[in-house]
């Protein structure tokens, strides 16, 4: 009894300390946030409301833009720094390259998805486990696999109606 105690009691703190990261991380942020799993932002890293990492990594000097109601499963990862490999050495140079990355709003990434710079993921997209984002998904997608491709779309009218009613997880 006293060590489930003590268990749980380490992990409110271990998430306690998880979020305290993210926002000293993060260019900004906004309350709610939540942090359930390791999470590693960028000082490039712009957070909409209600934002919820369960493991998230974001790397790179690229700008990462996350809109409201953002959800992510464990060890997802998002990169905005490329090596140059057009430049003056093989298999590339001493320089890189950043891009941005756009999250739009009530975006849901399942487990170990990743995103690569200057992609944008459009308002309502479900992003399927395991997918490799290398271009941009469009508004109310559900997109998945390497390279992650739409292969089916939210029901628009739903969707709208309970963002008008402002029901969100």
């Amino acid at each position: 009894m006293l060590i489930s105690f003590f268990k749980k009691q380490w992990r409110v703190y271990r998430r306690y300390m998880m979020k305290e990261k993210v926002k000293r991380q993060a260019a900004t942020y906004v309350e709610p946030l939540f942090v359930g799993g390791n999470s590693v932002v960028t000082t490039q890293t712009y957070l909409g409301k209600n934002v919820n990492f369960n493991g998230m990594t974001i790397t790179g000097g690229g700008k990462v833009l996350i809109g409201d109601n953002f959800h992510s499963g464990a060890e997802c990862l998002m990169m905005t720094t490329i090596h140059n490999y057009e430049g003056t050495a093989l298999p590339y140079d001493k320089t890189v390259i950043h891009k941005d990355i756009t999250i739009e709003d009530n975006v849901w990434l399942g487990h170990r998805v990743t995103v690569l710079g200057g992609v944008t993921i459009g308002e309502g997209c479900i992003i399927q486990a395991g997918s490799v984002v290398v271009s941009n998904i469009p508004k109310y997608a559900i997109a998945g696999g390497h390279p992650c491709k739409p292969f089916n779309q939210r029901d628009i009218e739903h969707y709208k109606k309970l963002k008008s009613e402002g029901k969100s997880h």
